[in-house]
């Protein structure tokens, strides 16, 4: 049995050869960059340890690494649509070269992604493919949302936890249920490692929310405040919107709709009216409310007990990190 450390490693050497140097430079370049920035590598660990978790993990190998690969092209199209400067405490891609150089990199990692998870066994490929074309689609949905979001205040916080799900969270849910396959696990266990991961990635984006605000840039690996100043209707705003009394909710919208500022003037003045709302404590419920899901559903897992405790500890120190 590996642990999930190992699970990174193999990951770790295999994007390696991934990002290897091909013609023309400048479009294999920027691959090889994203693919070196390093991150947690949640979604192919993820897979190769649910893999694990009923049998041998090698046959999904190939395919956790098209889901990291699939995960870091939406990082790069993101962040061209964000205009976001730093990705893991580095420029990013459209930053360091330009848009026109990320779209096609991008491109070209969505077309790998889709050749790495097609080495799937025969027998199981069309169950494989099923549930990563649905979930690449919800992801370009979740992605519309937010992009839609960005140019209206009336975002329910019931709006912004179904942007997120399918954002983010069905792609971690996807990554565990393909490795469930992969590793011989029966339709029940498949499943309730998909509601896992899903209720896994809930909690993970909404920390993820949390340290853009109250986090340290310098340990987080992206700027701090980034949201606010992309007027980003995270859990935060749309919490604080809804809680602060009239005077303090006209100074948030003024600093929504306000073209001219300066940039930390408005991170300091939107990050007190979230503090006035309260909304730290709330975001941190509501993320530990998932959470707390997630583990009720995996105890009715069956499989490795020991590769069990490992996930599981895995899933406890997302809660804890600071980037």
């Amino acid at each position: 049995m590996l642990r999930i450390d190992e699970y990174r490693s193999i990951i770790e050497d295999q994007l390696q050869m991934i990002g290897g140097m091909k013609r023309p430079e400048g479009l294999y370049e920027p691959v090889k960059y994203i693919l070196s920035l390093g991150g947690k590598r949640l979604r192919p660990v993820l897979c190769l340890a649910s893999a694990g978790l009923f049998g041998d993990y090698s046959p999904a190998l190939m395919p956790a690494l098209g889901l990291e690969v699939f995960h870091n092209f939406t990082l790069l199209h993101d962040d061209i649509m964000d205009r976001s400067d730093v990705r893991r405490n580095h420029e990013t891609v459209h930053k360091r070269w330009d848009d026109n150089t990320a779209i096609l990199s991008g491109d070209l990692m969505l077309i790998k992604s889709y050749e790495l998870i097609s080495k799937s066994p025969v027998g199981v490929l069309p169950q494989v493919l099923e549930v990563f074309n649905k979930t690449a689609i919800e992801v370009c949905e979740g992605q519309q949302f937010d992009m839609e979001f960005e140019k209206t205040t009336d975002v329910t916080e019931e709006g912004y936890l179904d942007m997120i799900r399918l954002k983010t969270a069905v792609l971690i849910g996807a990554s565990m249920k393909i490795g469930g396959i992969l590793g011989g696990g029966s339709l029940r266990d498949c499943s309730l490692l998909y509601k896992f991961g899903q209720d896994i990635g809930m909690a993970f984006q909404l920390q993820d929310d949390w340290l853009d605000v109250f986090g340290n840039q310098e340990t987080f690996g992206k700027q701090i405040g980034s949201d606010i100043l992309n007027n980003k209707k995270t859990f935060l705003l749309i919490s604080t919107l809804n809680r602060l009394e009239k005077e303090p909710r006209k100074q948030l919208l003024d600093w929504l709709e306000r073209k001219d500022y300066n940039a930390d003037e408005k991170i300091a003045a939107v990050t007190q009216l979230y503090n006035e709302a309260g909304v730290s404590e709330i975001v941190t419920r509501k993320r530990d409310d998932f959470f707390f899901r997630s583990l009720e559903n995996f105890e009715k897992i069956n499989g490795d007990q020991e590769i069990k405790k490992e996930i599981e500890n895995f899933a406890h120190k997302l809660m804890a990190r600071a980037r």
